[in-house]
């Protein structure tokens, strides 16, 4: 589903993040204005500090911003009380942490339907299979998370997220722990959810080539927004990081 969409499935408006007071206030975000498209695979990209896990935890979310409105659809959802705010997240959002947040005490396979357990709602269960069969993990599903490796982890992180089939998945450096095979399955299997599924997906990464497998490059620098790339490859993505370096 590549090139303009028109329907939005979130939006920041004049979003602001400030860290701390005074002289010691940081600016993470600095009035970033940005729309999603629905069914539309987005990059996040630009330098350490740039602003852009910020972005990420603010669009889910998990952060609230200093000033300035996050959207999701036509939800205003700084406008939200927590519980109302919980609730959306449960049921519309889906996150890959880059630290995975697993609970220890869990199986892969309860981990992965924790999300579903806790909103009440029944595993789909030809699709739990297509998500746990796609990240390798099939064999896995009786394990706790300290029986997996770091890149296994991952893998049950990013099955939870898509396993409810969320209206959007915001994922911060999914592949950051994982080898060049799995990263590729995992970023074949995002692409997928895009393009099969209707998936609207939001990845912040530091890496071209897992970049290059979405639809359009956001590049954040000093927590603004300063360019972007539609139709992007690893040469076009690694160029431009290149220019904003300069």
């Amino acid at each position: 589903m590549s090139g303009t969409t028109t329907a939005v499935a979130a939006r920041a408006e004049n979003l602001r993040k400030v860290y701390g007071h005074g002289d010691a206030a940081v600016e993470a975000l600095a009035g970033v204005t940005l729309s999603f498209g629905a069914g539309e695979f987005t990059a996040i990209m630009g330098a350490s500090g740039s602003g852009k896990s910020t972005l990420l935890h603010c669009m889910a979310g998990l952060d609230a911003p200093t000033d300035g409105h996050v959207y999701l659809g036509d939800v205003d959802i700084t406008a939200l009380s927590e519980k109302r705010l919980t609730q959306l997240r449960r049921d519309k959002i889906g996150f890959i942490f880059q630290a995975f947040n697993l609970i220890p005490t869990l199986t892969a396979k309860e981990n992965v339907t924790l999300p579903l357990d806790i909103a009440g709602r029944d595993v789909e269960q030809a699709w739990f299979e297509t998500v746990v069969q796609t990240v390798r993990l099939s064999d896995r599903l009786d394990h706790r998370p300290a029986e997996l490796s770091g890149g296994q982890q991952q893998r049950v992180a990013a099955a939870r997220a898509l396993v409810s089939r969320p209206e959007i998945v915001f994922a911060d450096e999914p592949t950051g722990n994982l080898d060049s095979k799995s990263g590729a399955e995992l970023l074949g299997f995002l692409r997928g959810a895009v393009d099969d599924h209707g998936q609207t997906i939001v990845m912040v990464s530091h890496d071209a080539h897992a970049a290059s497998y979405a639809d359009r490059v956001v590049f954040l620098g000093d927590g603004l927004v300063v360019d972007e790339m539609r139709e992007p490859s690893v040469e076009k993505i690694l160029d431009q990081l290149k220019a904003m370096e300069a």
